[in-house]
């Protein structure tokens, strides 16, 4: 009869239709019972700028109860590690996904101090190569310090350019201890080498943050250049520990103040 041979066929197909989904369970098993077996923490530059490691991220993750360990995959979300991760102070970047094999990999890069300030006021934190703050920590790495009368504008938006352009200088950076910003926010640098201070003057000014930070290179260059040749040909001779003050403050001429003990000439 008609009737049983659409039964049949209706049989035939919730049969295939079992099978397949016996065989696909079978090839594929439930992905939702797999546990994370490894993570994986890659932090770019973390023997050069030294704010994070790999326990530190770990120690992150597990504050805010999403660490992926023998944790439940169904249950690991990347983006909210991320955006956790993102969060702190000291990380630039953030990457997190997963893999077949139940690994958890999160790829982090650090931003980039260059130069830390103690100012008079009372503060102590680092600015970064972009002009963010960052809060002090137990970072150590040899940066150039920036003390005097500095606050929070005057960092960002005259320092963060100062440090950027002496820290691009492979020269000026090992030379180069300490920023000094004098009330009227002229500046003194104190080199590593010799017993003096550098007063360079007030740096150039600008509303737009690509010209100032053009301006700041080439007042900076010029000056350190006459620094430079100063060193060569003036100190080199007269002696490292003569002068206690080098003004560069003006392009056609180096006032220097002796030392009170220097015999006058």
């Amino acid at each position: 009869m008609r009737w049983k041979k659409v039964v049949i066929i209706i049989l035939d197909i919730a049969l295939a239709v079992y099978f397949g989904l016996a065989v696909t369970s079978f090839n594929h098993p439930d992905e939702t019972s797999k546990v994370c077996t490894k993570v994986a923490i890659n932090i770019a530059d973390e023997s050069t700028n030294g704010f994070l490691s790999a326990s530190e991220i770990k120690h992150i993750l597990e504050r805010n109860q999403i660490y992926p360990l023998e944790k439940r995959m169904a249950f690991v979300d990347p983006r909210r590690i991320e955006d956790i991760l993102k969060s702190s102070p000291f990380v630039n970047t953030a990457q997190c996904y997963t893999t077949q094999d139940g690994h958890v990999c999160i790829n982090i890069t650090q931003r980039l101090p260059i130069v830390r300030i103690k100012s008079n006021n009372g503060d102590d934190y680092y600015l970064d190569d972009h002009g963010g703050i960052m809060p002090n920590s137990k970072y150590t790495s040899d940066l150039i310090i920036a003390s005097g009368s500095i606050n929070k504008w005057f960092a960002q938006t005259y320092l963060g350019c100062l440090s950027k352009t002496i820290m691009g200088n492979d020269l000026w950076r090992n030379l180069i201890e300490q920023i000094h910003v004098l009330p009227d926010r002229s500046i003194e640098l104190v080199p590593r080498i010799g017993d003096n201070i550098v007063f360079i003057g007030s740096l150039p000014e600008s509303n737009d943050k690509a010209v100032r930070q053009s301006l700041i290179d080439e007042y900076v260059a010029r000056k350190m250049e006459r620094l430079e040749k100063f060193y060569k040909y003036g100190l080199s001779e007269a002696g490292w520990n003569k002068y206690s003050y080098i003004s560069l403050e003006f392009d056609n001429q180096i006032i220097c103040k002796k030392k009170k003990h220097q015999p006058e000439n």
